[in-house]
C-alpha cells in the first residue's frame, strides 16, 4: 500500500504524513470531548491511530529502499534480474529507475562477459585441437613430417597469433589504453596503400579506388584508419564471388555535415540482413546467412573497427548495396573534434 506515490517531493510526503497525523489527532480529542472522554484516554488514543497512521504512509515511502537494499544483495550474489518497484514520483523513485537501469546493465555486461568466455574458448579449441592432433600424428609417427603438414601447423598458429592479438587490440581499446597520433593525412593516399596490400590476395575480386578531387583531409591516427579500412575491405573480398568488384570511395560530406568525409567499402556479395546490420558490430557475432557460411573470421574486426571510428568521433554502419551486396560506410571528422558519441 502506497497512498503517497502521486506526490513528487520527499518533503511533499512528509508534510503529508505530518498533516495526517496531526487531522488524526484533532479528530479524536475532538470526538473524545463531545463524548466525555478524559483528556488523557483521548491523547493515548489519538497518539496510538496517529503511530499507525503514520506507520503505513512510512512503510509505502521506505519500501523501494528495503527492496533495493534486497536486490543488492542478490546482485552480489550474481543475480542480475532482481528489479524494485518504481512507481514513486519523488526521489526515492528517481533512485529506484536509476537501480534498474544499472541492474539491467549489469545484466547485459554479465551476459557479454559469459558470451566473451565461452566465444573465446571455442575460437581458441578449433587450431588447438588441429595442433594437438597434427602433433600426436608427428609424435606417433603416423605421418611424417612433410612440408605440407607443417604449414597446416603453422597457419594454426597463426590463426591463434591473430585471434590473440585482435583480443588485446580490443581490451586496450575498450580500457581506453590506444591513445590515438592524430595529424592532418589524405584519405586518398590511405585507400591506395589498402587497395595495393589487398590485391595481393585478391586474385579472383577486382580492387578499385575511386576518390573525389581533392582527395579529403581528415585530423585522424593514420596507422589505427588504415587498420579500419583494411578490416573492411577483407571482409568484402572474403565475401565476394570470383569475377565480381569491391570498390573504395572517399568523399567529403556536403549539406548539414561539412566537416566531416566518408569512406566507403562495397562489394557484391550476398550482403546483410537488415536485421543484422548492428549486431555484426558486435564482438563475436557472426550473421547466420550465406554471407558467413564457408569463411573464417573470429568475429571481432567489425568491433575493433567501431571502437576505432568512435574514438575518432565518428560513426561507422552497414548498408544493403542494389542490386545485391553490401557497402561498409565509415564517416570521419575532417577537423579535431571531440568524439561525440561516449566511448564505453
Amino acid at each position: 500500500m502506497r497512498p503517497l506515490d502521486p506526490l513528487t517531493s520527499i518533503k511533499m510526503k512528509l508534510g503529508a504524513c505530518i498533516s495526517a497525523a496531526v487531522a488524526v489527532t484533532v479528530l479524536v480529542v475532538s470526538l473524545g470531548a463531545g463524548a466525555g472522554m478524559s483528556p488523557v484516554a483521548s491523547a493515548l488514543v489519538a497518539g496510538v491511530l496517529s503511530l499507525g497512521l503514520v506507520q503505513i504512509l512510512a512503510r509505502g515511502m521506505t519500501s523501494p529502499l528495503r527492496e533495493m537494499a534486497g536486490a543488492a544483495a542478490a546482485m552480489a550474489r550474481g543475480d542480475y534480474d532482481r528489479r524494485v518497484t518504481d512507481s514513486s514520483r519523488d526521489e526515492v523513485g528517481e533512485l529506484a529507475r536509476a537501480f534498474n537501469a544499472m541492474s539491467t546493465q549489469l545484466a547485459e555486461v554479465d551476459r557479454l562477459r559469459r558470451d566473451l568466455v565461452a566465444n573465446v574458448s571455442h575460437e581458441l579449441r578449433t587450431p588447438i585441437c588441429a595442433l594437438q592432433a597434427g602433433l600426436e600424428n608427428l609424435v606417433d609417427g603416423v605421418q611424417a613430417p612433410d612440408s605440407e603438414t607443417l604449414r597446416t601447423m603453422l597457419r594454426q598458429v597463426e590463426r591463434l597469433g591473430g585471434l590473440v592479438s585482435q583480443l588485446l587490440t580490443l581490451s586496450r581499446l575498450e580500457a581506453g589504453a590506444v591513445p590515438l597520433q592524430r595529424r592532418p593525412f589524405d584519405l586518398g593516399s590511405l585507400l591506395e596503400d589498402v587497395a595495393a596490400e589487398s590485391r595481393l590476395h585478391a586474385g579472383h575480386v577486382e580492387v578499385a579506388v575511386d576518390v573525389a578531387h581533392p582527395p579529403p583531409v581528415v585530423d585522424g591516427d593514420p596507422e589505427r584508419l588504415h587498420q579500419v579500412v583494411a578490416n573492411l575491405v577483407d571482409n568484402a573480398v572474403r565475401f565476394s564471388p570470383p569475377g565480381t568488384r569491391v570498390e573504395l570511395r572517399a568523399r567529403r560530406l556536403p549539406g548539414d555535415r561539412p566537416g566531416f568525409a566518408v569512406v566507403e567499402v562495397c562489394d557484391e556479395g550476398p550482403g546483410i540482413g537488415e536485421d543484422e546490420r548492428q549486431r555484426v558490430f558486435e564482438r563475436f557475432y557472426r550473421a547466420d546467412v550465406p554471407r558467413s557460411s564457408g569463411h573464417g573470421g573470429a568475429g571481432l574486426g567489425l568491433a575493433i573497427a567501431r571502437w576505432i571510428v568512435d574514438l575518432h568521433g565518428g560513426e561507422i554502419r552497414a548498408e544493403q548495396r542494389e542490386p545485391h551486396g553490401c557497402r561498409m560506410v565509415v564517416t570521419l571528422p575532417t577537423g579535431r573534434q571531440r568524439a561525440y558519441q561516449e566511448v564505453s
